[in-house]
């Protein structure tokens, strides 16, 4: 089959690689309709992670049943599915609390799988035109039959969830006002997931144009960093108090603000210690955004080890509580499914272009260098 594959820092290709097939009676094989680009897999693209050559990327992965194993007992040949990036067993001690991103049984020795991604085991990824899902009676979420809102469904494999988890780390609750920095794809979505959520004011603090533009689409206020001090800005807009609630976005490959000679730099905690200034005394913090234990692009040698200079003085004395880690997407996507059936929700505003899977390589491209418009991408290997 066609895949997507990882060839060094800035290279894919389009290669063929062997089809998936069955390995336990609980697999099933998905023929894959839909398949995002998510930021994460940038950070793979850039060389920014110890992922090695050869990785089929891709965890938001949507498609078709073709093939069931004889375990499985809830799914179908034909049955319409998407599945959450986490690949999670259902039975362990994170599983049966709810905390299916930190699976201990499906990654031997590290808490938590995914689909293409380096360090979350063996699973290959779903930018290809099949895929194979495991555990599949737990893992598989049903959707409707047909094609109807492929782009909103295709979301709840990690984005939808995973801006609403930023809230739920944040305790974001009906009325308060809301800090989001970066407007990405999950920046956005936790920007949505807080209007969904009932908070009455949502800042989104980001400098891409596009970014911001969506941002203000969906009622938040944009607020762009080169202009000045985002803190101040939405100090000016909260009566000098701050917001409530802050949600990081991010990550580790966080922009300082643009300097005199008008060049961004890196610095992995300026959104950390910016979000700390932004929120009021007693607020929180939530951290969906990704940090990594190591990271060999990093700016110093700090960096390089994931040991950042975090304000925790400051979030000492403001009495911040802050909530971090991957998002648990089966906690969450089966109530943001029946919200997209219903008409409630339409995540799918911020994809901007949907692409035949050959077209991945260019899509990635323009997708890392944030141009042309592209904030979200969705891949159709069946194209």
């Amino acid at each position: 089959m066609k895949a997507v594959v990882y060839k060094g820092p800035f290279e894919v290709a389009i290669e063929q690689v062997e089809d998936p097939r069955i390995q336990h009676p609980n697999d099933v094989i998905v023929r894959v309709t839909s398949t995002a680009i998510c930021g994460s897999d940038l950070h793979m693209y850039e060389g920014r992670t110890a992922a090695e050559p050869g990785i089929v990327f891709g965890h938001e992965n949507l498609g078709v049943i073709e093939e069931t194993g004889d375990g499985v007992t809830s799914l179908s040949r034909g049955d319409r599915v998407v599945m959450p990036f986490n690949v999670a067993c259902g039975f362990c001690k994170n599983c049966t609390a709810g905390l299916t991103g930190y699976c201990v049984t499906v990654n031997p020795g590290f808490a938590g799988g995914a689909y293409g991604y380096v360090a979350m085991g063996p699973f290959l990824g779903g930018q290809a035109e099949y895929v194979r899902v495991p555990y599949a009676d737990f893992n598989c979420l049903k959707l409707p039959e047909g094609d109807e809102n492929e782009t909103d469904y295709v979301l709840l494999a990690d984005i939808f969830p995973t801006g609403y988890h930023g809230n739920e780390l944040a305790d974001v609750r009906p009325g308060e006002s809301v800090a989001v920095y970066g407007g990405g794809p999950v920046g956005l979505m936790a920007a949505y997931s807080a209007m969904l959520r009932g908070a009455s004011k949502v800042f989104v603090v980001d400098r891409v144009a596009e970014r911001l533009q969506k941002a203000e689409e969906i009622g938040a206020v944009p607020i762009d960093f080169t202009e000045g001090s985002a803190v101040d800005q939405i100090k000016q807009r909260t009566g000098g108090e701050g917001t409530d609630k802050g949600i990081d976005a991010v990550g580790y490959q966080a922009q300082a603000q643009a300097q005199a000679h008008g060049e961004n730099r890196e610095e992995p905690a300026t959104v950390l210690n910016q979000l700390v200034e932004t929120v009021r005394p007693t607020g929180a913090l939530g951290v969906p955004g990704l940090y990594v234990p190591r990271d060999p692009g990093g700016p110093d040698d700090q960096a390089k080890q994931g040991m950042l200079l975090v304000a925790i003085g400051r979030m000492f004395e403001k009495g911040l509580r802050v909530g971090t880690g991957q998002c648990n997407v089966k906690r969450y996507n089966r109530q943001l499914r029946d919200m997209i059936i219903e008409g409630r929700a339409r995540p799918s505003f911020v994809v901007s272009h949907e692409l035949p899977l050959g077209e991945a390589p260019t899509a990635y491209e323009k997708f890392d260098k944030r141009i042309e418009g592209y904030t979200k991408v969705v891949l159709h290997p069946q194209a």
